[in-house]
């Protein structure tokens, strides 16, 4: 299905979120790659990140690269209660909701896949079902990092969803992330200069073999 308003505007993000769970056992998981993301964005850019109890996250802003300032954010309540972070940001900065994108990982898709929209539903996720609820509205841009699906395969048998979520990647998958992280770097830049839509156009057919 197409995004409703994929052509009809230019949407530029102001507010980028990566999606996480707080902690160093949580460090480098598959679940983790929305705040690997924002943490490369931060360095990148020079805007430092520091944890702001009002958000409930860590939070840094600074000079977009096209004009404009450009806010991040790594909400710290963890994952299924992200959508109160977001809202604090989006409240106190008057955010519209279509000038957020968030970032997150998506079992759906392979490693060495990302994909760009400009709306739709949490697709079970819980980190974009606390969004979605708290900003009350699907219509918000989002990046989502293939981290691939278990198929069964976990050591742990109860749950094998969450083990492969929490999980770490396989070397081989690690250095196809390294890559897709710089996709995901150049994809915003590319956003916050020519658009969203440009961005998606560009990134969406793009394939690692891993």
């Amino acid at each position: 299905m197409a995004d409703s308003n994929e052509s009809n505007e230019l949407v530029i993000p102001h507010l980028i979120v990566g999606l996480g769970n707080p902690g160093k056992k949580y460090d480098r998981t598959r679940h983790n790659v929305g705040f690997d993301a924002i943490d490369l964005l931060a360095k990148s850019w020079n805007i430092p990140l520091s944890e702001t109890k009002k958000y409930q996250g860590e939070f840094g802003e600074g000079a977009a690269l096209y004009g404009g300032k450009v806010r991040l954010l790594k909400p710290l309540t963890y994952m299924n209660r992200s959508g109160q972070s977001i809202r604090s940001v989006v409240d106190w900065f008057k955010v519209e909701p279509g000038s957020v994108l968030i970032i997150y990982d998506d079992m759906d898709l392979p490693v060495g896949r990302v994909r760009l929209r400009l709306s739709g539903s949490a697709g079970g996720h819980n980190g974009m079902k606390s969004a979605i609820a708290h900003l009350g509205t699907q219509e918000f841009p989002r990046l989502r990092i293939g981290i691939g699906n278990p198929n069964g395969s976990s050591n742990n048998p109860g749950d094998p969803v969450v083990s492969h979520v929490l999980g770490k990647f396989a070397p081989k998958e690690a250095e196809a992330i390294s890559e897709v992280m710089q996709w995901v770097l150049s994809a915003v830049e590319l956003s916050l200069k020519q658009g969203f839509s440009t961005a998606m156009n560009r990134y969406n057919g793009r394939s690692l073999e891993v």
